[in-house]
């Protein structure tokens, strides 16, 4: 790690955007257009509005959610353009831009600005620049491909467990704007970063901070892997205690060994191995810490067992214990003691979709996780079991299915294969699992889900899992992953209900 007292001192703001770093600044006549009209973009242009700021806030989009917030924001008198010809120039008086992650960073206004000279902020930017001038509340900020909705929501309620006033915030949970400027302060904040928002990130500086993992997602919005990656490192730019990698992740380790820290900023790893010095890890069935505490060399603490994160379910999946175990380093890092950590994940309930049980039907649990929309988070679900009927496919992003079929291939009982991209992952099992039994389902309406539920059910043996964990996004079928999930787990239930012996979980 790089030391420094400027989290980012390459960045150099224009005037007028200069001295804008905490809400009680002069925000008053600076010229600022704001895109898009979503949630974060109405929270940045009323927060503006209500500084002083002069506001253009511009919308491709005219939804009827959209219309209501642009006419409220009229009354504030942010001036609101609606229609795609107003995201082809930039206001000629503009001397800054708040963008949304919607827009991507070669959007030809994004583009205009940049060519002019004008600062680009994402949301993220905008929050911390409206933070209190003194006593603000401590950001604890987490991004990774996959788990960091999870992570986020286990460190708030470690956070909680401490008696702490906390809340997960961001790209999950309370609006990061309106987090901020709560009028009851929180103490902390646990914030998740999607790659979009940090994309646009130039001036925070987290208490401490995580990038979970890194695998191919989103290239077409970045451009190219390597860009997604210099995004979701800048997680760790300016970080005051600790950065908290993945030790199975190599490439989050070389992160945080390139970023510009506070000086005395540590270096903390997180492994579902036996942890070393500086590190929390698994012994045996217990989260143990050997990074703060004083004997680390020597000694570990005991921050919760396996069963503390199970639930009402039979097994806890690795990769859930790998997100327990680095939002434990997190609260660790902020001083929580290990009897919060422990009564925190033992008090978390996982989101809908995220390998949750269904039924159990003669012997065979059926699992959706149709959360799994990229391979990375498809193959941490595969390997959380040893038999597996395999429900995979939707729209693939362009990602490649080649190595997670290949690595998982032993895994497989069957496949049963969905959506508009499931020949890609029919080709990969050709060529890595040619003997598994793979079902094709074309029908794209969604109501065939009661046929993809009784083809893999017929498939699967006494002691194996059929699970939903496409390694695609739900688009080409469903309105999101969600409606794909609860699709899946109407069809289990009525398939269960067929038979004379089925138990719910």
């Amino acid at each position: 790690m790089k030391s420094s007292t400027d989290p980012d001192p390459s960045y150099e703001p224009r005037e007028g955007s200069r001295e804008l770093t905490h809400r009680d600044a002069d925000w008053s006549s600076l010229r600022i257009l704001v895109t898009g009209l979503g949630v974060s973009g109405f929270a940045a242009a009323d927060a503006l509005s209500e500084r002083g700021a002069i506001v253009t806030a511009v919308s491709a989009d005219a939804t009827p959610a959209i219309v209501e917030r642009a006419r409220i924001l009229e009354i504030l008198d942010v001036d609101v353009r609606l229609g795609p010809e107003h995201l082809l120039t930039v206001p000629a008086s503009t001397e800054l831009v708040v963008t949304s992650p919607g827009f991507r960073p070669d959007h030809p206004l994004l583009l205009a600005a940049a060519a002019r000279g004008i600062p680009v902020w994402g949301e993220v930017e905008l929050a911390w620049r409206m933070r209190a001038r003194s006593g603000a509340a401590p950001w604890i900020t987490i991004t990774g491909t996959n788990g960091k909705t999870t992570t986020v929501k286990m460190l708030a309620c470690i956070l909680r467990a401490a008696g702490l006033r906390a809340t997960s915030a961001g790209n999950v949970g309370t609006p990061l704007l309106e987090a901020v400027l709560h009028p009851d302060p929180y103490d902390v904040l646990a914030v998740e970063l999607s790659s979009f928002q940090l994309h646009w990130e130039r001036s925070v500086a987290p208490f401490a901070s995580v990038c979970l993992n890194v695998a191919p997602d989103h290239v077409d919005w970045h451009g190219s892997m390597d860009e997604y990656g210099l995004a979701k490192a800048k997680v760790y730019a300016g970080t005051q205690v600790a950065c908290v990698y993945n030790v199975q992740d190599p490439a989050t380790e070389q992160m945080v060994m390139d970023a510009d820290v506070v000086e005395g900023c540590r270096a903390i790893g997180f492994t579902l191995g036996l942890p070393g010095p500086s590190m929390v890890g698994l012994v045996d069935d217990v989260l143990a810490d050997r990074a703060f505490v004083e004997q680390r060399r020597t000694s570990a603490a005991e921050l919760a067992t396996l069963a503390d994160l199970q639930g009402d379910g039979p097994s806890v999946a690795p990769h859930n214990v790998a997100n327990a175990l680095a939002a434990a380093a997190l609260a660790r890092a902020y001083g929580v003691g290990p009897l919060s950590v422990r009564d925190g994940l033992r008090a978390f309930v996982p989101d809908p979709h995220r390998i949750a049980d269904v039924a159990t039907v003669d012997g065979v649990r059926f699992i959706d996780d149709s959360k799994a929309t990229n391979p990375h988070a498809a193959g941490a679900s595969l390997a959380a079991f040893e038999h597996v009927v395999w429900i995979a496919g939707g729209l693939l992003k362009g990602a490649d299915v080649d190595s997670l079929v290949q690595s998982m291939a032993e895994r497989l009982r069957g496949v049963v294969l969905i959506g508009a991209d499931r020949e890609q992952i029919a080709r990969a099992l050709q060529r890595h699992a040619p003997d598994v039994p793979v079902v094709d389902v074309p029908d794209t309406e969604t109501g065939v889900m009661d046929l993809v539920v009784a083809r893999a059910g017929a498939l699967a043996q006494p002691g194996d899992v059929v699970l939903l964990a496409p390694a695609a996004a739900s688009m080409d079928m469903f309105s999101n992953y969600g409606a794909r999930g609860d699709a899946f787990a109407e069809a289990v239930r009525r398939y269960a209900s067929q038979d004379e012996g089925p138990t719910a979980p």
